[in-house]
């Protein structure tokens, strides 16, 4: 059926219905001129990102929760908001960098794509550089880690990941459809799960949390599986041992809840990459590990020596269309010829590969 005409553009006038808007904010890049009082804030801001460059990027809650901590700025949703424009203009103006703060944005999906089979040669070799095993394979227990604040992922998948554990965002288990796919999931696995749960401490964040590990135990014991949930982060004991900043639950939540509130952030990047790290060594068998990685490292080998061949093959096709018979090293292999045959030494202990003319590759 054929569509059309199609609109060349789209403008906010049209989507607005004729009405046009009075104001607007900054788009893009834009220069800015803040007060004295928000350049020392900033200077501040900067200061905690210089603290925790090893967990960069920060989400903005956890740069309010650490100025809180460390300068006594005003621990109110107000200023919070307040941090957050600051930070959107500063950004804009190139005063902090884009990619030092995590915002949750969206999902994108892009279809593969290559230039040439050559490039896409060229990616699979690189792949194979970086080629891992699971390091979780052998363990009696699969972990698994969800956090409530999905911009804290990649903070804590820089501990989790070296030990084969996945991290989550625990934002898309709201449904029932996505607990029932989780444990679906779970009881398809061959040992038995154990999810380590970060989350805030509040009324919302524990009945959240409550709610999501009993309907997911359930569906994963029905079907088959076995899975328990240990609250990881935030506890009332880790609260008074690190002095965290709480505030009183709201007076309308009417939720069963007793104590102060304190939200996941509120624990210093580093503190909580440490609590990470210590809970999955307790749990990890050591020796099993060391046998995935020394397997591992077996692998890479091979895959060096395959490249090795490679780089060789593509090396004697450039000999034979220059009419050359001898050359340097080329990507890792040593290469030479006499009058009956090609020798190739490649840069791995005990390995050679010799070559008869007549095999070499056309």
């Amino acid at each position: 059926m054929k569509r059309g005409p199609y609109p060349t553009s789209t403008t906010a006038e049209h989507l607005l219905g004729g009405v046009q808007r009075v104001r607007t904010r900054v788009r893009g890049f834009a220069p800015w001129s803040p007060e004295k009082a928000t350049l020392a804030l900033l200077d501040q801001v900067r200061g905690i990102l210089d603290e925790y460059v090893d967990h960069l990027p920060l989400t903005i809650r956890q740069i309010f929760y650490r100025l809180v901590g460390a300068h006594d700025y005003e621990k109110t949703e107000r200023a919070y908001q307040r941090l957050a424009e600051h930070l959107n203009r500063a950004r804009r103006a190139r005063m902090i960098p884009m990619d030092v703060i995590r915002d949750d944005g969206g999902t994108i999906s892009e279809p593969d794509h290559w230039e040439s089979a050559e490039q896409f040669m060229a990616t699979i070799r690189a792949m194979a550089k970086g080629f891992t095993l699971d390091h979780s394979a052998g363990q009696k227990t699969r972990l698994v880690v969800i956090c409530e604040a999905g911009g804290m992922v990649p903070q804590l998948a820089r501990v989790a990941h070296p030990f084969g554990v996945t991290v989550m965002s625990g934002g898309g288990f709201d449904s029932t459809t996505d607990r029932h796919n989780f444990a679906a999931a779970l009881a398809g696995y061959d040992r038995p799960t154990e999810v380590l749960h970060i989350g805030d401490h509040d009324p919302s964040g524990v009945s959240m949390f409550l709610a999501f590990l009993e309907d997911v135990e359930a569906f994963t014991r029905e079907l088959g599986g076995s899975a328990i949930f240990t609250r990881l982060a935030v506890t009332p004991q880790q609260i008074r041992e690190h002095r965290l900043p709480t505030a009183p639950p709201k007076a309308t939540d009417n939720r069963a809840f007793s104590g102060e509130t304190c939200q996941a952030e509120a624990l210093p990047p580093d503190v909580l990459a440490n609590i990470l790290r210590t809970a999955i060594e307790e749990r990890v068998d050591q020796r099993v590990l060391e046998r995935v990685l020394r397997q591992e490292r077996r692998y890479d080998a091979a895959v060096d020596f395959e490249n090795s061949i490679n780089d060789c093959y593509r090396a004697i096709r450039r000999v034979r269309q220059r009419g050359r018979f001898f050359f340097g090293v080329d990507g890792g292999a040593r290469v030479h010829a006499n009058d009956n045959q090609l020798q190739f030494r490649f840069d791995l202990p005990r390995r050679a590969l010799k070559l008869g003319r007549d095999d070499c590759p056309g």
